[in-house]
């Protein structure tokens, strides 16, 4: 298969967030809070299962009364504070205003962890002239995300869902991020983790290829695996063989 450019959501396919725990734990120290490491383990499982951490875990159901606010959150900056903040707080947290302290957490770039092979693949993709858009639906600039970790050289464009006012899987977002590129959406591959949003690009003929929503521990080099159907196998396979322990993971 020919490709000529590649599009790659965020979260879940390049980076993770931090676990909740881990997420809890700094967002006490911020606030300067001690709190018993048995006391941060049970709300931290509160928050997972309520659904509040950006990016964290999928399965959980949204409370009716939220259902109008989630469905538009990555929409503006605004709804998706809003969004994430109402689902903290059902977590039943004890300490007041640390909703506010989580969402700001979340967005910081050094609360991300890239997976073992996002540095390889994008470099491996650079190597051979094949540009690279990020696409996302998400409330905030995830720009320095890309800043921090030393990749932003290799993205070539961003598409974020609360800067355009569009979200996947409208097949308009997928042509802006085709646009950006300069490509016929028939020759770019679509890479991501959610088979409804981010396979809404085949709507407009890209290519689709899935990579699972994993821990960074348990998912290795999915995302050189996504893109091994293209020329460049060999060159691929010395990247994995090379880089899957140089990739910088955090």
């Amino acid at each position: 298969m020919r490709v000529k450019a590649v599009i790659f959501d965020f979260s879940g396919t390049l980076f993770r967030c931090e676990d909740t725990r881990s997420w809890l734990r700094g967002a006490l120290a911020e606030a300067g809070i001690d709190a018993p490491d048995a006391e941060i383990t049970g709300y931290a499982e509160r928050l997972r299962v309520s659904g509040g951490q950006p990016g964290g875990h999928a399965d959980f159901a949204v409370p009716e009364h939220l259902t109008s606010l989630w469905r538009r959150r990555d929409l503006t900056a605004a709804d998706h504070r809003a969004a994430y903040t109402a689902l903290i707080r059902l977590a039943g947290l004890p300490w007041p205003g640390l909703d506010e302290i989580l969402y700001d957490r979340h967005r910081l770039p050094q609360a991300w962890r890239r997976y073992p092979d996002t540095l390889a693949v994008l470099e491996v993709l650079a190597e051979h002239g094949i540009p690279v858009a990020v696409l996302s639906n998400i409330g905030w600039d995830l720009r320095p995300v890309f800043e921090y970790h030393g990749m932003a050289h290799l993205v070539a464009s961003y598409v974020l869902s609360f800067e355009v006012g569009m979200q996947k899987p409208d097949p308009r977002i997928f042509r802006l991020a085709c646009d950006l590129l300069g490509e016929d959406p028939r020759d770019v591959l679509m890479v991501g983790d959610n088979l409804v949003a981010d396979g809404g690009a085949t709507e407009i003929g890209c290519s689709f290829r899935a990579v699972g929503h994993l821990a960074v521990s348990e998912r290795p080099r999915a995302l050189l695996d996504a893109v091994r159907h293209l020329r460049w196998e060999n060159s691929l396979a010395s990247a994995a063989a090379a880089g899957l322990d140089g990739a910088h993971a955090a």
